[in-house]
């Protein structure tokens, strides 16, 4: 219903224009606004007769548990619709007859002091109060209205709750219903505040609720505050508290400490040794099985026995020792620990605990030779001091460079002073140096002990003596080189000259020296060669190539027989001259010989020309050489046996019996000649003496007419043995045929 001013307002607005006779505008049209003042003549209502409400015992004083609602159709915000509201009556009047007050303003009803203080529900269940509401304010004068309040006490029942135990990670439906909180009184909201913030809510039946799963790890206990708040937010009582308490659940796994740094070890620790102590956390609640920690070896993998492990676990303290088996230096050990929850029961869980280890290195080693005996050395006795006799190595098994340092000295077999040492400090090399000459009279041969020892202390089982090497030294008596009877040497051959012509002979300068052995060097085109013994250096092929006038250089070199490292050399330059015309002198043809195959120990003398005057005058002597024939080089030998004679002999076991022609070449100074000399190889008897053909004797048949003699006699036996065989046949055959005197008488007639 719309008030009666609100009208009066709405129509009360004219318009004014001011127009002329004619009706013309001269001004407006213009509103006029008409103010229509308002008369307190409205009665002020409730909006309910009878108000019914339910107090629950422990409702703090002055907080409203009802609100009161009136309406006045006075204009707003005037005196006329300004309502207050009182209280006018209590029954019953027990305890007091001001249990209750009413705001006059807001109409909100609640306790007074005495009444939160004296309210007891065993006295007095219920309540009816007479409230008014009047307008014009606090005027005297003004219209007003009253209404029942019928207010029920009841027990309250916002009691604390008892603590709730959650598991974590709870596998459910959320939001899950934990607890349930009531306020007894009417026109109630429920808050709900967690400390810490945690996954809670109420509702507005003062169902609790988790919202998610909870992690003890993250928050183990929750303090819930719920409120009973009227619609003003303002609490009824004090706010109840519920303790949260999440239960543990072994959901996190031992958490191993961060691999650190190596720890090291020195080698040759004694077992029991303490390496680390190994603190893995686990995140579940303390002291409980969840949380309960124990230790197991993984690698290196433990043997069997103390006394062959490396290392060893305390089960329950983590602490790592050593366990009986030595560590070497250098090593990089990597453990492997595992650590386990549930004190390593069934179903619990573990990590890997990583924990390096290096052994680090002490001096225990002693240096050592990798050779305690050298040489002999074989040394002469005019050797420079300062020369490197030998060098030794020492090594040292630590790994430290300090521990490897070495001091090296000369502990026997130098009392004279003859050898010294030389070596740098970091290095394991010693060097065995001549200090003074040598001397093969005084000392044939020297032992040179020397000794290395650590430099730094040596630490564990005793050091011992050094370690030492022998070096033997043998001195050599110094032998001068062999000389020749000149420094250098010449000779001519003409180019013609055959195979084996001799040029010259090398000799010592003294005969009375020791032998020597020569040999060619630098004969580029193979046209020498020297006799090892007598030193005759002959033409071994033709001189094919060789021009006149051309010098060919080689170097005879001579060697010791005795001692082959004493040896001198030579040139020798060879000249080639115009060959001369071959000569008219032949000498009378050599008689054939007789040489036996298989070879034996026989030979064909060969002489050269016995009436040149040359060689009676005492001249040089001749020289024999075999034909430039290769067949006949592979086939034959020929020996200078003097001056005069050479011994021609078969160079292979075995050669095809028949006559051979052998050519030899003779030559002497500038002259030569080609024998042919004449050889018969046969077959030999055990004296040596040839086996001849016999020739056929006079009448003896020849082997065609002893043919023909053995078949025509062949024949004749046949023949007479047929003629035997045909004859038995008949005979027999006549003995088989009955006499005509057998025959029965019965069947003769």
């Amino acid at each position: 219903m719309v008030p009666a001013w609100l009208w009066l307002l709405c129509f009360s607005i004219p318009q004014v224009t001011l127009e002329t006779e004619d009706g013309r505008v001269l001004w407006g049209p213009q509103p006029v606004l008409v103010h229509v003042r308002d008369e307190n003549d409205q009665v002020p209502h409730f909006s309910q007769a009878i108000y019914r409400a339910q107090l629950s015992q422990g409702t703090r004083p002055g907080i409203p548990f009802l609100f009161l609602e009136a309406s006045d159709q006075d204009e707003p915000g005037t005196a006329n619709s300004d309502l207050r509201f009182h209280i006018l009556s209590q029954a019953p009047a027990q305890p007091f007859p001001d249990m209750f007050q009413l705001e006059p303003q807001l109409g909100a009803l609640a306790l007074s002091p005495k009444g939160s203080t004296s309210l007891d529900h065993t006295l007095e269940g219920h309540y009816q109060l007479l409230v008014q509401v009047k307008d014009m304010g606090n005027q005297a004068s003004g219209h007003q209205a009253t209404a029942t309040v019928e207010v029920s006490i009841v027990e309250s029942i916002w009691v604390p709750l008892k603590p709730i135990h959650l598991a974590e990670n709870l596998r459910v439906l959320y939001p899950y219903h934990i607890a349930q909180v009531h306020w007894s009184g009417s026109n109630v909201h429920y808050h709900l505040e967690s400390h810490p913030p945690g996954p809670f809510d109420v509702d507005a039946e003062g169902n609790l609720y988790v919202t998610r799963e909870l992690d003890r790890e993250a928050q183990a206990e929750y303090l819930l505050q719920v409120r009973a708040q009227n619609s003003r937010g303002e609490d009824y009582a004090a706010s109840l508290e519920l303790h949260v308490l999440v239960m543990d659940e072994n959901d996190n796994p031992p958490v191993c400490p961060a691999r650190g740094p190596a720890v090291s070890v020195p080698e040759l620790s004694p077992p029991g040794t303490e390496v680390t102590r190994l603190s893995a956390e686990d995140a579940d609640a303390p002291s409980s099985p969840n949380s309960h920690i124990v230790y197991q070896l993984l690698s290196p993998e433990p043997e069997d026995g103390v006394e062959r492990r490396a290392f060893q676990v305390e089960t329950t303290s983590g602490s790592v020792t050593l366990g009986g088996r030595p560590l070497r230096a250098g090593q990089d050990i990597l453990l492997l620990v595992l650590a386990m929850d549930l004190a390593g029961a069934e179903g619990g869980l573990s990590s890997t605990c990583e924990v390096e280890v290096t052994v680090t290195d002490i001096n225990d080693h002693a240096p050592e030779f990798t050779t305690s005996q050298i040489g002999p050395i074989s040394l002469p006795e005019d050797v420079e001091p300062r020369t490197l006799v030998a060098t030794l190595t020492a090594t040292d098994a630590d790994l430290e460079p300090t521990f490897r340092l070495m001091d090296f000295a000369i502990e026997r077999g130098n009392t004279e002073g003859t050898f010294g040492l030389d070596w740098e400090p970091d290095s394991g090399h010693v060097q065995l140096r001549l200090c003074k000459n040598l001397s093969y009279e005084a000392a044939p041969s020297h032992e040179v002990v020397v000794v290395v020892r650590s430099v730094a202390e040596l630490l564990g089982p005793g050091p011992g003596p050094g370690a030492t090497a022998t070096v033997t030294v043998l001195v050599e008596r110094v032998i001068p080189p062999p000389k020749l009877d000149q420094e250098s040497y010449e000779a001519s051959v003409p180019i013609s000259a055959p195979a084996g012509s001799l040029l010259l002979t090398v000799q010592p300068s003294d005969p009375m020296s020791r032998p020597l052995r020569f040999s060619l060097v630098n004969d580029s085109e193979g046209w020498l060669c020297i006799e090892k013994f007598s030193g005759e250096v002959r033409t071994t092929q033709s001189l094919q190539g060789a021009q006149p006038g051309d010098i060919y250089t080689v170097f005879v070199e001579a060697q010791d027989a005795d001692e082959p490292r004493l040896s001198t050399s030579a040139p020798l330059a060879i000249h080639f001259l115009k060959g001369p015309p071959a000569p008219a002198l032949t000498p009378a043809p050599v008689p054939s010989r007789y040489l036996c195959t298989p070879r034996q120990d026989h030979g064909v003398i060969v002489s050269g020309p016995s009436e040149d005057p040359d060689l009676a005058s005492g001249h040089s002597p001749y020289s024999f050489a075999l034909g430039p024939n290769p067949t006949v080089q592979r086939d034959w030998r020929l020996q200078t046996l003097n001056g005069s004679h050479a011994y021609l002999t078969l160079a292979l076991h075995w050669v095809e019996p028949r006559e051979y022609i052998v050519p030899v070449v003779v030559s002497h100074n500038a002259q030569m000649w080609q024998l042919r000399v004449q050889v018969i190889v046969c077959r030999c008897n055990v004296e040596g003496q040839c086996l001849r053909k016999v020739g056929r004797m006079k009448g003896m048949p020849t082997k065609l007419s002893a043919v023909g003699i053995l078949v025509g006699t062949l024949v004749a036996i046949g023949i007479f043995l047929i003629l035997i065989f045909t004859h038995w046949t008949l005979s027999r055959k006549k003995d088989l045929d009955p006499p005509a005197d057998s025959v029965p008488l019965k069947a003769t007639v």
